[in-house]
């Protein structure tokens, strides 16, 4: 039988040939992020996720999670997809400074992460039992209430960047995390110091800044929230930073320098979707629910349902509108208000409204050059 270190060696090789880019091992001891955790929730920074509080200290405990778990296996998976090109960050500057574009988040346009990391999770947590013999164990894809960007952290996946994100020296923060807790005591593998610096170019770019300091979030106000997890109503006060956005946002990302070494997948299932390579606003508002579903089949953006998808286009067009007047999008809007729901409604009222708030000052998308202040 393989000692642990022998055993660790074996995972990372099978691990790349799975298309896992790194793999760590954790602790399950996290009570040290309790505080942090505790606080996040008393100020209520996690907005209407309540399954956050819901599970309260579990997050941080993972034993109690999966009882007899010893150690915690993390993986990341890099997400850009295939046919990234050099400069994509300033691609993705330009479609923001588009209003008429639709802007969806990197990580969504393929297909939906979930499926594919756990079913890879999943062999690799197979080949280990092939190996050693029966284990106890759970595989983990953003499923579960552990605290992932610790594991990750304390790992050797990365560090904590300032947004809160995991970054690494060699792959930036454009990658996914996964964990297989497990029953036996594995090497640790050691955590990686941070390398943010002075820099605060991800707290400077926020559109809604809804980074409120180095390290802390107040989801309430993040456009992935906002347009991902929220059911309801999009506050009426955030609706014009968030401009062009219907689905995440990567603003902190794009601006941040380590992802300069951000990797592209070698996986084909982040390829970018063909609906979503460059889809105009107008597009988009155009689908029944039944060409969403289609659409969406496999896609993370299923998940918000058709309701969601139109209140976030309805921002969008409003903004569009914002920016330039345009009767197609004035025409658009009126032609779906009386088929749309309440939800719907109200944000398309507001959307109408928007041509005659033209010149009122918005916090707009910057190029990285004008708000990157990097000392990393």
């Amino acid at each position: 039988m393989l000692d642990g270190d022998a055993l660790l060696a074996q995972l990372r090789v099978q691990a790349r040939a799975l298309g896992f880019s790194q793999i760590g091992v954790a602790d399950v001891d996290l009570a040290s992020a309790e505080a942090g955790l505790l606080a996040w929730l008393r100020n209520g920074w996690h907005g209407d996720m309540h399954y956050m509080a819901a599970h309260g200290l579990r997050r941080a405990r993972p034993a109690e999670l999966v009882p007899g778990t010893a150690s915690v296996i993390t993986a990341r998976m890099d997400y850009l997809p295939r046919a990234t090109e050099a400069g994509w960050q300033a691609i993705e500057w330009e479609r923001l400074r588009k209003p008429e574009q639709a802007a969806v988040s990197l990580y969504a346009r393929g297909r939906d992460y979930h499926k594919v990391l756990r079913a890879r999770l999943q062999r690799l947590a197979d080949q280990i039992a092939e190996t050693i013999g029966p284990y106890g164990h759970r595989v983990y894809t953003d499923s579960a209430p552990l605290l992932e960007v610790e594991l990750a952290s304390r790992s050797g996946i990365g560090w904590r960047g300032k947004h809160t994100l995991v970054l690494d020296r060699e792959a930036g923060s454009m990658f996914f995390l996964c964990e297989i807790c497990v029953d036996m005591a594995l090497p640790r593998t050691e955590p990686e110091s941070a390398h943010c610096g002075s820099c605060s170019a991800c707290i400077d770019v926020c559109p809604t800044q809804a980074i409120v300091g180095p390290y802390r979030l107040d989801a309430r106000r993040c456009i992935s929230y906002l347009t991902i997890e929220h059911h309801g109503a999009i506050p009426v006060e955030l609706r014009a930073a968030i401009g062009n956005r219907i689905y995440g946002c990567d603003d902190c990302q794009l601006v941040c320098p380590w992802n300069k070494y951000a990797q592209v997948s070698t996986l084909p299932d982040f390829d970018t979707r063909a609906p979503f390579a460059d889809p105009t606003l107008l597009q988009l508002w155009q689908w029944s629910e039944a060409e969403f579903l289609q659409a969406t089949e496999g896609s993370p953006i299923r998940r918000i349902g058709y309701e969601r998808w139109q209140r976030n286009l309805a921002v969008a067009l409003g903004n569009a509108l914002r920016a330039r007047p345009d009767e197609d999008i004035v025409a658009a809007l009126r032609e779906r208000y009386e088929s749309a729901s309440a939800l719907v409604r109200e944000h398309i009222d507001w959307a109408l409204t928007q041509a005659d708030a033209a010149d009122a000052p918005v916090r707009t998308a910057a190029s990285p050059a004008a708000r990157a202040r990097t000392e990393c």
